[in-house]
């Protein structure tokens, strides 16, 4: 019973941990399923959003192609108002574009795409004018968002370098982009509540941002931290979670470098956002795992409890069944032991009696009887008392006892201070001998006993002996045989043995 509550306890446990685990692994798992789709979908938004912003710098980088024109063509009046003409007819291709015109050397505007422009006409502090007067290549440079004027829309610049016949720096040819117009594609996809799509380029400059914020405009990201740590090293895509430099609200983000001009593209996707479905889900199954395991472990402990109890019954009644088992030991070694001297008692006495002169009747061996008997006991007791004779008897007993030593031999307490000792498989002399030798034993004692003739306490002893003939009252003529010895050593004056 103990080891099926060992079993009960163990299985119980072992449901318990194993759907734990399972459980907690299962929604570990569908959380990384969860945010390797999320990661997917998003790289897949970063690729498509990047291909829409290369083909419009792509687009802007055609027209300023086409001013590069004056490079070769001179920058006579006539020749401005033609490129002016071309440009015009082509800026319509472009739903971002706003303008397109060039500045000289000195930063001064000399082709503006619509005669009422308002934009100043001093430029040589901008930052693409500054970019191309210092850096002689003829490669794209995009600009941060800017206003033209107070109050005017946000605009990317695209420029080009121009250069005279001797390659030195000759202007710049500019083309605008409304941002707004830019990030109207942006609004019609879902990146939820907190999410944001963002252009930078590849140095960290923030050139536009989904939702757009004015604070945000310009900004410069390069001496962020994940700018330095993910940005700067991807190869062409990546990956990454980290809590926004601007907001502060913690995103997944997927990254996509421009194939042809130094932009990287950005989705961000609220992370508590994205998670929130899977979050549902897991509380939902954490729930009915949680409902289930409560069930189990309910009926467990009950049936835990139900064997215990069995347990603990049965342990009181094997309890109970070995106090019963003493309790019988102690009532038999009661039954079979004399009190007083803790010899074997008169009922045993005749059992064992009964039981050797049946074997010595069926393997004709002999069987000899020793009835032994304290001389003078009763003037003991009226000289010391009755609890000195009962201690007087058990000291001779104990005596008996312990120098009769053959495994069959009994000693028995046969009545008051008569004591008896069945000798199996031992002849008449050899019992004479043993009592001789008892009654010596006796004699050392030195138990004084000034009312007997002899000054000390002795015993007088009868020995008999049936050598294997059948009668029908065997046991009782051993015993008057034994008694009548004991007789004749009493009346030849006590202290000796007869037989």
């Amino acid at each position: 019973m103990k080891r099926d509550l060992r079993l009960a306890k163990f299985l119980l446990l072992t449901v318990v941990v194993s759907v734990s685990c399972a459980t907690i692994w299962q929604i570990w798992a569908t959380r990384q399923r969860t945010l390797n789709e999320i990661n997917t979908n998003s790289l897949n938004l970063a690729q498509a959003l990047s291909t829409y912003a290369e083909g419009i710098f792509s687009q802007s980088a055609m027209l300023l192609s086409v001013v590069e024109n004056l490079e070769a063509e001179g920058r006579a009046p006539k020749n401005l108002q033609r490129m002016q003409s071309l440009v015009s007819h082509r800026e319509g291709l472009l739903d971002q574009l706003d303008s397109v015109f060039i500045v000289d050397a000195r930063g001064h505007r000399l082709m503006p795409t619509h005669s009422e422009d308002p934009r100043p006409t001093d430029s040589s502090k901008n930052a693409y004018f500054v970019h191309h007067r210092d850096n002689a290549t003829h490669d794209i440079f995009i600009s941060s968002a800017v206003r033209s004027r107070p109050g005017s829309e946000w605009e990317l610049t695209v420029s080009r370098r121009l250069q005279d016949s001797d390659g030195n720096f000759a202007g710049v040819v500019v083309a605008t982009l409304d941002i707004g117009d830019f990030l109207q594609p942006f609004g019609t996809i879902d990146i939820g509540k907190s999410g944001a799509i963002s252009l930078t380029t590849t140095d960290g400059q923030l050139l536009l941002r989904y939702p757009s914020r004015v604070e945000d405009m310009g900004r410069n990201l390069s001496g962020s931290l994940n700018f330095r740590r993910y940005y700067s090293e991807i190869a062409t895509r990546g990956t990454a979670s980290f809590r926004s430099q601007l907001d502060g609200t913690h995103r997944l983000y997927a990254f996509r470098k421009g194939d042809h001009y130094p932009i990287v593209t950005t989705v961000a996707l609220g992370r508590d956002e994205m998670l929130s479905a899977w979050r549902h889900q897991s509380l939902l199954t954490l729930c009915v795992v949680g409902a289930l395991l409560a069930a189990v472990t309910t009926a467990g402990l009950r049936l835990i409890v139900n064997i215990n109890g069995r347990v603990s019954a049965e342990s009181s009644l094997v309890a109970a069944r070995e106090e019963l088992l003493q309790a019988n030991r102690r009532l038999e070694v009661l039954a079979s032991q004399d009190s007083l001297t803790g010899l074997a008692n008169r009922r045993v006495f005749e059992q064992a009696l009964e039981l050797e002169a049946r074997r010595a009747e069926r393997e004709n061996t002999p069987l000899s009887l020793l009835l032994f008997d304290l001389d003078y006991f009763k003037r003991f007791n009226d000289t010391y008392g009755h609890v000195a004779g009962d201690q007087c008897l058990k000291i001779v007993s104990d005596t008996l006892a312990y120098n009769v030593h053959r495994p069959g031999d009994l000693v028995a307490r046969y009545g008051g201070e008569e004591l008896a000792i069945i000798l199996p498989h031992t002849e008449l002399k050899g019992a004479c001998e043993l009592a001789n030798a008892l009654l010596d034993r006796i004699r050392s004692l030195n138990i004084p006993h000034s009312a007997s003739p002899h000054g000390r306490v002795t015993a007088s002893a009868g020995a008999a002996t049936l050598n294997g003939m059948s009668s029908a009252n065997w046991k009782l003529q051993l015993i008057e045989a034994a008694d009548r010895s004991l007789y004749k050593a009493k009346e030849s004056g006590r202290d000796k043995a007869m037989g």
